[in-house]
């Protein structure tokens, strides 16, 4: 059996100000910390105690490796031997000195740029570092206007090797885009319109819920973290009976990873090895669009 495990904790911090993000220059107390990184350890453990496949994603309200616990945990969890993989996502404002701990098989990191927080010379400079330590990453910002042509001058600058993925403003007005700015994002990123328009979710399959779970730092398992059901606990094994395949029941699923795990859509086939950190291949070849159409308003 293989699982993979959306891990969302106490942390909600952060050292960026976003203007369209409501953690942006959030402080935890030292308590939260504190209680966030017991919780962290306690998680860790119980995957070093597992015999199944695992692959875990870290997805914190905040920053989370400007915290020693997180580096360290995804340490640990790259050298288990049956963690397949271990990503987080991160805005990577910090050094990369720690990452000669890391097993580079099993890691991966979701970044994200965002202008007006860093200059896209110091962004770069930190994805040439991980180019240099062969650490597997992808990049990606938000689609704001204007910010438009600095996703282009980044796709430019980054490696053919690094996928850049985009997704849609979300406090957008109606028209937000042209036609020619979508089609524009589509060729950075050619599944830009499953983020800008999603498909309507209720009733479709969906592997969340049978082999893809969300955690909490109690150790509460949810289908994924946008459906509130409880499935039970992860540290008194109460989840394991109620894994099995599921339907959607949500009108839409507008954030990646939620839809990502939909069997309808082709991001099982896309990101055969990389779905956690959107790792697709650059080049776009193989990429299955065909049959997986996407109803335009009007």
């Amino acid at each position: 059996m293989h699982l993979s495990i959306l891990y969302r904790g106490r942390l909600s911090s952060c050292n960026y100000d976003c203007p369209y993000c409501p953690f942006a220059k959030t402080y935890d107390t030292r308590a939260a910390l504190r209680r966030d990184a017991e919780d962290l350890a306690r998680f860790v453990e119980w995957a070093g105690q597992q015999t199944m496949e695992l692959s875990v994603l870290f997805t914190p309200w905040g920053e989370g490796l400007v915290r020693r616990h997180y580096r360290d945990a995804m340490v640990q969890l790259s050298h288990m031997p049956h963690v397949r993989r271990v990503v987080i996502q991160t805005n990577l404002c910090i050094g990369t000195r720690w990452l000669d701990e890391v097993n580079l098989d099993s890691f991966a990191l979701w970044c994200t740029y965002h202008p007006g927080q860093v200059s896209r010379t110091t962004f770069l400079a930190r994805c040439r570092e991980l180019d240099r330590r062969g650490v597997r990453y992808t990049v990606g910002m938000v689609a704001m206007r204007e910010h438009l042509q600095e996703i282009q001058l980044l796709r430019t600058e980054l490696g053919d090797n690094v996928p850049l993925w985009i997704n849609a403003y979300d406090e957008r007005p109606a028209g937000y885009y042209s036609e020619a700015e979508i089609q524009q994002l589509q060729r950075v990123d050619p599944h830009f319109l499953f983020n800008l328009e999603p498909s309507a979710s209720l009733g479709a399959p969906c592997f969340t819920g049978e082999n893809v779970i969300s955690v909490d730092g109690d150790g509460n398992v949810k289908r994924c973290h946008f459906v509130a059901t409880p499935l039970g606990n992860l540290y008194d094994g109460s989840f394991a009976g109620q894994l099995r395949a599921r339907a959607c029941p949500n009108q839409r699923c507008d954030c990646y990873i939620g839809y990502a795990h939909r069997k309808d859509l082709p991001f099982q086939q896309d990101y055969p090895a990389g779905v956690l950190e959107r790792f697709r291949d650059t080049r776009g070849e193989g990429m299955t669009r065909t049959g997986f159409k996407i109803e335009r308003p009007l």
